[in-house]
């Protein structure tokens, strides 16, 4: 038995979705679709079944869910057992779309040079499940916006960049004082379920400043483009480079604008603290070798 069927399974089962499960994955759903079935046919029975628009475990898919999370969780720590102090085994982390780009490649580049015997898995999620996967033990890192409440003692936390809420426009918007810009403009909101997007509600009210709202996305790259077309104006957080290529923006300055702290949060022990450690001493390197705030 493939001890990643078993994972294709605990995830088909967490997000009650072959669709999500496949992104989360980086699988199509027809191969996880298919891994799902190999899997049934080495058990001998079904595992998954669809109940109205979701798909759940049957009933002898609950009664080894369990099992099979903790035989996964094993497997993933027998090589870095085995290796004692030398990282090695494989490494789950999670990041937010921002930081996939911007932060996940040189921080990959850096420890696999050093830590060839290191394995990954990446998960893209937002901040608010990331934090929980790295609460409860699912994920060993995750690259994400810091929370605005105390993070559990059993996690470390480094700050990477700090990102201030700037306006962005089209170029050929009419420059004028920001707040006027803001409340004479159609406006595009970061998604307030967003830790980020909540810093932009925060700000919005602090200033009383009353929007036109018209559309609200949970992905600011996304954003960008449409203010890019001249469809209206937003504020987002300056996140880290590279922005999509193509983009025709003006960014605006804010006054007293909040930042938001995105860094990455990492679990203190476990099996596999070598790879974290060598994991966040990568990002330590970027940060005094190749980010500066605000670049």
């Amino acid at each position: 038995m493939d001890i990643r069927f078993l994972e294709s399974f605990i995830v088909v089962a967490d997000c009650g979705s072959i669709a999500e499960a496949a992104r989360r994955l980086n699988f199509t759903p027809a191969a996880l679709a298919q891994r799902l079935r190999t899997l049934e046919r080495d058990l001998g029975h079904s595992l998954v079944m669809r109940v109205g628009r979701t798909v759940q475990p049957t009933a002898s898919g609950l009664a080894i869910l369990e099992h099979a999370r903790r035989l996964v969780e094993d497997a993933r720590d027998l090589r870095a057992i085995a290796a004692e102090d030398e990282p090695a085994g494989q490494l789950r982390l999670g990041a937010i779309a921002t930081s996939l780009t911007g932060f996940l490649p040189e921080i990959i580049a850096r420890l696999r040079a050093c830590c060839p015997r290191v394995e990954y898995f990446i998960r893209p999620d937002s901040s608010a499940n990331l934090y929980h996967g790295v609460i409860s033990g699912d994920l060993d890192a995750a690259l994400m916006v810091q929370p605005q409440f105390q993070m559990a003692k059993s996690t470390g936390w480094l700050t990477l960049r700090q990102e201030p809420l700037v306006l962005i426009a089209s170029e050929g918007v009419t420059p004028d004082v920001p707040t006027r810009m803001i409340e004479n403009h159609p406006f595009i909101r970061y998604d307030r379920n967003q830790w980020g997007g909540q810093l932009v509600d925060q700000y919005l009210r602090e200033n009383a400043l009353q929007v036109r709202e018209w559309l609200e996305l949970d992905a600011v790259d996304a954003i960008a483009g449409l203010v890019s077309r001249g469809l209206g104006v937003a504020i987002v957080p300056d996140w880290a480079p590279p922005w999509p290529e193509g983009l025709r923006l003006a960014k605006v300055a804010l006054p007293d604008a909040r930042s938001r702290q995105t860094g990455v949060l990492w679990n203190l022990s476990g099996a596999r603290i070598s790879a974290i450690n060598s994991f966040v001493d990568a990002c330590r390197e970027c940060i005094q070798d190749t980010w500066v705030p605000n670049d």
